[in-house]
């Protein structure tokens, strides 16, 4: 008989992993090492520091695996983590900051978090690309607070939901549909003179 085609779940690889199964591991971290580099990206967009920090992170999940609870979403689980490493990271970049490196601003973004509406957004009277339109929205996003950024982020890039959001950032639901409607309309308003829309839908890279 040939074997089912449906996808293990989450929750089922991590009760492997619990049992040390690095078969299991392997697995999630294929499945989620992407969309955990660009979370990162949006708050550190340094794309080595990305990698190194999801690292961080799978690591993290490998070694606290016994406090999975099956009953929670892996994502949050997962999300949790990741929120709490880039934390740490930005701190001690406060705390060093002369061990920072870095980043040109010009440089291509390698983990392109969003497609632009406006495919003829202008600024002035000159059009700007579309590598100069995501660095434009990068910026607009880093400079929100964090809470307001994690949870745009989460939302609109990765399409978790209210209350996993509001789970991962220790608060309710209504506060978290107001801390997303918030950060998207500082974006719509700093954003206003580059794009007709000021709008932005999801882009996700496949994930192999």
């Amino acid at each position: 008989m040939a074997e089912s085609s449906i996808p293990t779940t989450d929750a089922a690889l991590m009760e492997r992993v619990r049992r040390g199964d690095a078969n299991a591991f392997a697995e999630l971290v294929e499945r989620w090492q992407q969309p955990v580099i660009r979370f990162v990206y949006r708050s550190l967009p340094d794309a080595t520091e990305a990698e190194d920090l999801a690292q961080a992170v799978f690591l993290q999940i490998w070694k606290t695996a016994a406090r999975y609870q099956a009953t929670a979403k892996f994502s949050t689980f997962l999300f949790t983590i990741a929120r709490n490493l880039t934390l740490n990271e930005i701190r001690r970049r406060v705390r060093h900051p002369a061990s920072s490196l870095d980043v040109p601003h010009d440089e291509a973004d390698p983990y392109p978090p969003q497609q632009i509406k406006d495919s003829t957004a202008l600024s002035g009277v000159q059009a700007l690309t579309r590598t100069e339109l995501i660095s434009l929205v990068n910026a607009a996003v880093a400079e929100l607070p964090e809470k307001q950024r994690t949870a745009l982020v989460l939302c609109q890039d990765e399409e978790v939901s209210y209350e996993e959001i509001a789970e991962i950032l220790s608060c309710s639901v209504q506060a978290t549909k107001s801390l997303i409607h918030r950060g998207r309309e500082t974006l719509k308003s700093r954003l206003k003179p580059y794009l007709h829309s000021g709008e932005w839908e999801p882009l996700k890279p496949a994930i192999r």
